[in-house]
């Protein structure tokens, strides 16, 4: 592995420990509380970040899924589908009745799939364009620090919710 690699790897971890922070304890009703009408809960936060890195991985990688692969997508059972770009707030309010242990169980099949895809890399994959639909195209660097990117500050909104919710119930 390279350095670029580790720091990718590095990247990734940091997200995981995140994520279960900001579901640590917390029930299923509160997985989907929303702070106002229009808000995201919780729960709809760490679906979305682990369906974007999901679908993102999956396809620089050349791989099935995870979500349909492994069954996920039964399991969760949610009658809106998709990644969550786009939803409106009727669709985000859709996105529950799971627990934690269900997202996080998703969420670590995700990590553990790209950690493997990432590991196999070296410095000269990271050039290879993986989306000539910008100017200029995207790389794979640039795409995973994206995901990256994204998921941290998906999981820093969950975690703000999360310590809401908490205080709201006296111990946070």
């Amino acid at each position: 592995m390279s350095a670029a690699t580790d720091l990718l790897l590095d990247a990734f971890s940091r997200v995981r420990e995140e994520v279960h922070a900001a579901a640590d304890g917390l029930s299923r009703d509160e997985l989907a509380v929303r702070l106002d009408p229009d808000a995201n809960s919780v729960g709809w936060l760490l679906w979305h970040l682990t369906r974007v890195q999901d679908d993102h991985i999956s396809d620089v990688a050349g791989r099935e899924e995870r979500w349909t692969a492994d069954g996920w997508r039964a399991r969760f059972a949610l009658p809106v589908d998709g990644l969550g770009y786009g939803h409106s707030s009727e669709e985000v309010g859709l996105v529950r009745g799971f627990d934690a242990e269900l997202v996080l169980a998703y969420y670590d099949a995700v990590h553990d799939q790209t950690v493997a895809f990432v590991r196999g890399l070296d410095d000269g994959a990271l050039d290879r364009v993986v989306d000539e639909d910008w100017d200029p195209p995207v790389t794979l660097a640039v795409r995973l620090v994206s995901v990256i990117s994204d998921c941290l500050q998906h999981v820093g909104q969950a975690a703000f919710v999360a310590g809401v919710v908490k205080r709201r119930r006296g111990n946070g």
